[in-house]
């Protein structure tokens, strides 16, 4: 495990060493704030859900987004209980408020790639893009010092796991 915890951590001071400007200080909360608490992918569900053409798709997206949030907050952040970076190096200059729950896995990169993965397997025309808005909030997490790599990739992980059982079981209903 610390091994992990050292390349984790050397990746995110590379990050901060090598790839912080001003602008991207001011552009890295803005993309992260699209994460919070899922809303971009909220109000995407919710637009997929009033559409009788893509009414399904918003089922598959909201049930992928229950099940990860379930999941990832509701268990294994307690499971786990992984501390963030930014408490553990309390000297780090945040850009945004120190989040108060675990660190692990990322929410905003499970949510995201839960509802991206959804628009991949279900809209494969707009996937990339999905795809894309997903890797820079995730990205936004570690930029921002409120994650581990780790974290995100775990989060992503189980984001498109989530994306792939809601889709199986919307196609068994």
């Amino acid at each position: 495990m610390n091994l992990i915890q050292d390349i984790d951590i050397n990746i995110l001071i590379f990050i901060q060493e090598k790839m912080h400007t001003a602008l991207m200080n001011k552009v890295m909360p803005v993309i992260t704030s699209l994460g919070n608490g899922g809303l971009v992918w909220v109000l995407i569900t919710i637009l997929l859900l009033i559409s009788s053409k893509y009414k399904k798709v918003g089922m598959i997206m909201a049930l992928s987004l229950i099940l990860v949030t379930i999941l990832g907050e509701g268990i294994i952040k307690h499971v786990v209980q992984r501390t963030r970076p930014c408490v553990d190096v309390p000297t780090m200059k945040m850009l945004v408020k120190i989040p108060n729950s675990y660190s692990f896995p990322s929410g905003h990169t499970a949510a995201s790639f839960a509802a991206a993965g959804v628009v991949m397997i279900n809209l494969k025309k707009y996937g990339l893009y999905a795809i894309l808005l997903a890797s820079l909030i995730a990205f936004s997490r570690l930029y921002l010092f409120v994650h581990y790599p780790t974290d995100v990739l775990a989060g992503a992980i189980l984001g498109l796991a989530c994306a792939k059982i809601s889709s199986i079981i919307a196609k068994k209903l």
